[in-house]
């Protein structure tokens, strides 16, 4: 019985997504990786010269 339910659902209600739209969330995903990782090195290579310096 329980199979005959889920049978009948025949319809999705899909919504439009345009290829804009994908590619500006791909492109605003990818600017913020590059400005962490940007920052990331900057920040890695700030603490290994203070070490280098302070600790050396």
């Amino acid at each position: 019985m329980r199979e005959a339910a889920v049978a009948q659902q025949e319809s999705y209600d899909f919504s439009a997504v345009e290829a804009k739209d994908i590619i500006a969330d791909r492109e605003r995903g990818w600017v913020g990786f590059t400005k962490f990782l940007t920052w990331a090195i900057i920040i890695t290579a700030v603490v290994l010269l203070g070490l280098l310096i302070f600790v050396a």
